[in-house]
């Protein structure tokens, strides 16, 4: 048994790496465990110090890396360059941000205060800045390390969330094994390396080319304190269920059906600019892309006849070439089951107004495609289309539109179009069902920013102070 490396532009055969034995293995998690039982004894400011050193080795490798991304799972290089470039800056930001977000917090006047909680301040039930800890009469919120996580990370894109999983775990303290996707292998590896390159303990972070069943032997091992996943909401179901019966943490960021909710006021030009540049990204292969454009009937024939001039004008080709615009997609059998979903959804009733045919040429290419007419029922409508497919949905009015929006199993991104900006705030705010929503702009992923979803789409978050807080033991402690 073996990881493969194919080239989806062509179909080419580049690398095999074969699985772990069951040795090798234990070796591998047993170095990782002995790593960090002395990891979690290092300041934290030291750790953020080593893991910002990880962006310098990233960005020294940047070009290096993004061929490797381009090679196994077909990016347009451009793209593969910006994406290791944003895993440097993820890697700075929790560097710089990480010990603050880690400190003790402290409860003013100690526990009980004047020994009624209920009086707003003091104790328990009090609210208290940040400060020194441990002296008599004192009670604080302490962060500490878990052990080692299980990072099970998806091929879309394999620096990025590698990094934003990894770079929060290791300044708070805990180990990493990373189980990436088959199709990446010499990815997991080259970031792997550019961690231990920056100064990282050998083997704290660690690469397991392991199978399904044995990742989830992994979840089950005592030494594995949680598991952060990134794939499909199939996926997350059977993590969460292993990892729920052994009672232990996890992130679970999964799929989309993303709805871009387009009202009868919305300036035509920004918007159709952010749905075509959203739905292209990564050839659609992202779960944030606009999966289903919800139009208010107004503006919807214009908008249409616009996306379909954009998405027909897209340069499609070798994915190293810089003037490429969009490569394949990244496996034949997400091509071939992306084709099978447009053409049953056309089969149901949507109507093509451009793409939706595959090419008999080498690779996994797959045009840029918008439907009209779709409804439920169909693929487009119900399901997540991972690639470059828009499905235009009409809307009589704003309410219909936001039913329409959240009509959906999913909940992970979400965006509004509107000149109004305190209208698109308050639909943002208060009746999008996602994790992240967005006002006039594609949903996109910021390390500041918390990101998660709702529904299908998952349980936790990643990013910011609220994920790197996922996989610490909130500790109280209170010393009278």
């Amino acid at each position: 048994m073996r990881f493969e490396t194919v080239n989806p532009a062509s179909g080419e055969l580049l690398r095999t790496y074969p699985f772990f034995s069951p040795e090798r293995l234990e070796a591998t998690v047993a170095q990782a465990a002995r790593a960090q039982r002395e990891w979690r004894r290092v300041p934290v400011e030291e750790r953020a110090q080593i893991v910002g050193a990880v962006a310098g080795t990233l960005r020294a490798r940047t070009r290096q890396l993004a061929q490797i991304v381009t090679q196994e799972m077909g990016k347009p290089l451009r793209e593969a360059v910006a994406e290791v470039e944003k895993s440097a800056l993820g890697c700075k930001y929790y560097a710089q941000h990480g010990p603050a977000f880690l400190a003790d917090q402290v409860l003013d006047g100690g526990p009980g205060g004047d020994g009624n909680p209920a009086n707003g301040h003091g104790g328990p039930g009090g609210h208290g800045g940040l400060g020194s800890s441990g002296g008599p009469g004192s009670s604080f919120v302490t962060f500490q390390p878990l052990g080692l996580i299980l990072a099970i990370m998806p091929w879309n894109f394999p620096v990025w969330q590698v990094a934003r999983a990894a770079a929060p775990a290791l300044v708070a303290g805990n180990g990493v094994l990373l189980k990436h996707a088959p199709n990446v292998p010499k990815c997991a590896l080259d970031v792997v390396d550019a961690f231990e390159a920056a100064g990282l303990p050998p083997g704290l972070f660690a690469n397991l080319f392991v199978d399904v069943e044995t990742t989830g032997a992994l979840v089950r091992d005592p030494r594995v304190q949680g598991v952060t996943l990134t794939g499909s909401t199939g996926a997350g179901r059977s993590v969460a269920a292993v990892a729920g019966a052994q009672i232990k943490r996890c992130v679970l960021e999964l799929g989309g059906s993303d709805p871009y909710v387009v009202l009868e006021d919305a300036d035509l030009d920004r918007t159709v600019e952010a749905c075509t540049t959203g739905r292209l990204i990564n050839a659609g292969q992202s779960c944030i892309a606009p999966k289903r454009l919800i139009v208010h009937e107004a503006v919807a024939d214009e908008f249409a006849q616009a996306v379909v001039e954009r998405m027909s004008s897209v340069r499609v080709g070798d994915p190293m070439a810089e003037a490429t615009e969009m490569g394949p997609l990244a496996r034949r059998d997400l091509r071939d089951g992306l084709a099978s979903q447009v053409a049953r959804s056309i089969d149901a009733g949507a109507e093509r107004l451009t793409g939706g045919e595959t090419p008999d040429a080498p690779g996994w290419y797959y045009p840029p495609t918008v439907l009209a007419e779709v409804a439920p029922g169909m693929p487009a409508y119900d399901e997540e289309l991972f690639g470059p497919v828009a499905s235009i949905i009409r809307a009589e009015s704003e309410k219909e539109a936001l039913r329409i929006a959240n009509d959906t199993s999913y909940g992970l991104g979400a965006a509004v179009f509107t000149r109004d900006l305190e209208r698109g705030a308050r639909i943002a705010r208060t009746h999008l069902e996602a994790g992240s929503c967005f006002v006039n702009d594609f949903v996109k992923s910021d390390p500041r920013l918390p990101f998660g979803g709702v529904k299908a789409s998952g349980i936790g978050r990643e990013l910011g102070e609220f994920g790197i807080r996922e996989f610490v033991n909130v500790k109280t402690v209170v010393v009278a």
